[in-house]
């Protein structure tokens, strides 16, 4: 199947994508013509050390970083070509975020950050359960009360991902989702969002620096420098 065949099959895609921050000799370059296909309920890792390129992908995919070249689309429609306000639409019905920090909101307890990601959602696109019902499918029915400070990395974590559940993605893209965990907690977020994944069937992509995060998933890519260096298949 040809680049331009799987671009349209795709949930998401990015296609001879290149982004260069900054001009002359402060620029850098942090993708390279990268090319990248993501069915439904495919789950692909981004694997590189830090500066490869993998969150600058994660984000391109998304639709947060704009390409400096090359064509990005969402269930076969454009992203690249439109302004920021028309991207965020785009983005909104369907793409859902779980960063290395939770990013939970300070003053809100775990149910009012749930509640919040699904009255920000695109009418149609909210939850199908509620928050206090996705924080007990996570873990948390006993923390739906309790502010970000009262919770352990790993139950901020969980809240973020009940969070996102709220958006009910087709696209769940985690940007190194463990990193400031120990090793058990992360491993049973891991366990966490593959059950969810699971369940709820959203296409899953986690860039990660750890070969051991990467190989749980069925398709990985090697960055570095911004350059795809390989891929491989479970």
């Amino acid at each position: 199947m040809t680049v331009g065949s799987l671009v349209q099959a795709s949930l998401a895609s990015c296609r001879d994508v290149t982004v260069v921050y900054g001009e002359g000799e402060a620029a850098v370059r942090a993708l390279a013509d990268v090319s990248l296909a993501i069915g439904n309920g495919e789950r692909v890792a981004l694997l590189g050390r830090s500066g490869s390129g993998k969150t600058t992908l994660l984000h391109v995919l998304g639709g947060l970083v704009e390409p400096t070249a090359g064509e990005i689309t969402l269930r076969g429609q454009p992203l690249s070509s439109l302004d920021r306000a028309a991207r965020g639409a785009v983005r909104a019905h369907g793409i859902a975020y779980v960063f290395q920090g939770a990013n939970l909101l300070p003053y809100f307890t775990a149910a009012e950050n749930v509640a919040f990601a699904a009255h920000v959602a695109p009418n149609g696109a909210g939850p199908e359960l509620e928050p206090e019902a996705l924080l007990e499918l996570v873990g948390l029915a006993a923390k739906v009360d309790h502010l970000p400070a009262e919770l352990s990395g790993g139950e901020a974590q969980r809240v973020a991902l009940a969070r996102a559940l709220a958006q009910r993605p087709k696209l769940l893209l985690c940007d190194e989702p463990t990193g400031h965990l120990d090793s058990d907690t992360a491993q049973r977020v891991l366990d966490l969002i593959d059950a969810l994944q699971a369940e709820f069937g959203f296409a899953l992509v986690v860039a990660t620096h750890d070969v051991d995060v990467a190989e749980r998933l069925d398709r990985r890519l090697e960055l570095e420098d911004g350059v795809v260096l390989g891929e491989q298949s479970r």
